[in-house]
């Protein structure tokens, strides 16, 4: 059967992701391959050079003009009985994994510099974000410890709120950051690595920017304007990035760009958790939230949809503080036209079709995040020149 004929936009929209390789800020690749029921942590297995079962692979990644990566390095922070910090190690591991088994397709990047080599040589530059700053365990040992692994940003929160700071999807106990939270954005600077405020609560976001000497980015949200989730970033919050130089990388996943489709996912999520109040096991208590979700699916969300977030948040932001994270492999529910990593063309064609000029496209593909990565090394190397590794602790700063 022949192929569709593409128009204009989308013929320009590939040609620019060649020019300009999408960078985007998340996949949970690592997550899908762990969980993976047929061959769960087989790398080996779960082959990347094949049509893959979720949504990322080789082929797809070429065709969604991807030229570089934060494979998320995810753990869920409700499995203390485990111990986060041997999860998260195993997960490290698992990606770098990943990476070192396509030399010819990916390549670690530890630096701006790293990203663009990776590119050039066409591989896909492949960078390491940890999600959810439980996973440090309160000790800024551990996260110069994944830094040194290779964790090159740290997404502050995941859905659970810990010992310094609130999550959007939690309770609120802090009321943003405590002290010791202020302390790991300073480690955080000194290191180099980018501090990421997806997940976390709106006076989290807050006491981050007036923190942080480097600019700070968002792997993976929306505009809360447009759809009103605690996962999407507030409108005061987009007009602040421009002092700090910081980055908000939109996200697609459905319920975070519908109004509708987050009206039943609000609605599933308080059921889903009745249905699994009590249940211990964790396993357990996902089946019952995929069987419950797939018998009460989301309203569809559209493509345009996505558009009209990037379209706010270049508004208020500024067309320098914008880029794309999808979230691919890290959720089910997609918008028409984005259900996986080969589609990203069709956004770019619709932004084109929106009257968007190469120069703001190039920006929001890789342009923003490259400035923002290199801003944050030149402020760690200014930092670490000035002053020691931080050796607080929690106990000390927030008795």
């Amino acid at each position: 059967m022949p192929r569709p004929r593409e128009d204009a936009a989308l013929r320009r929209a590939r040609a620019l992701l060649r020019r300009a390789p999408l960078i985007d800020g998340h996949n949970d690749l690592a997550w899908t391959i762990r969980e993976d029921p047929k061959a769960p942590r087989n790398v080996e297995a779960y082959d990347l050079r094949r049509r893959a079962r979720g949504h990322t692979d080789l082929a797809r990644l070429r065709a969604g003009g991807v030229g570089g990566q934060f494979w998320s390095v995810y753990i869920p922070g409700d499995i203390p009985a485990e111990g986060y910090a041997r999860v998260q190690l195993e997960q490290i591991d698992l990606a770098r994994r990943v990476i070192a088994r396509y030399p010819r397709d990916l390549e670690l990047a530890l630096s701006a510099a790293d990203v663009i080599r990776a590119m050039r040589r066409g591989r896909v530059a492949s960078l390491l974000g940890l999600e959810g700053g439980h996973a440090i365990e309160n000790s800024l040992g551990a996260l110069r410890a994944y830094y040194d692994l290779g964790v090159r940003y740290m997404t502050l929160t995941h859905d659970v709120t810990h010992a310094w700071a609130d999550a959007a999807n939690d309770v609120r106990r802090h009321g943003g950051l405590t002290r010791f939270g202020r302390e790991v954005i300073r480690e955080m600077n000194r290191l180099g690595m980018l501090v990421d405020l997806a997940h976390v609560s709106p006076e989290v976001m807050a006491d981050a920017l007036d923190v942080s000497a480097a600019p700070v980015i968002f792997s993976h949200s929306s505009c809360r304007a447009l759809t009103d989730v605690p996962r999407n970033v507030p409108d005061a919050v987009l007009r602040r990035l421009r002092a700090n130089g910081g980055v908000v990388m939109l996200t697609f996943v459905a319920p975070f760009v519908s109004a509708e489709a987050a009206r039943v996912y609000l609605a599933r999520k308080t059921e889903m958790k009745k249905l699994t109040e009590g249940i211990a096991d964790r396993s357990e208590r996902k089946r019952i939230e995929r069987q419950y979700r797939a018998q009460h699916p989301l309203p569809t969300a559209t493509l345009g949809q996505v558009a009209d977030h990037v379209e706010h948040a270049r508004e208020l932001a500024g067309v320098d503080h914008i880029g794309l994270g999808g979230d691919y492999d890290g959720n089910e529910d997609w918008p028409v036209g984005l259900e996986d990593v080969s589609t990203y063309p069709r956004l770019f064609a619709e932004l084109i079709r929106r009257g968007w000029r190469e120069r703001g496209l190039a920006k929001l593909a890789q342009g923003n995040l490259l400035r923002a990565f290199r801003r944050a090394e030149a402020v760690a190397r200014r930092l670490r020149a000035s002053r020691p590794p931080s050796l607080a602790t929690l106990a000390d700063l927030d008795r």
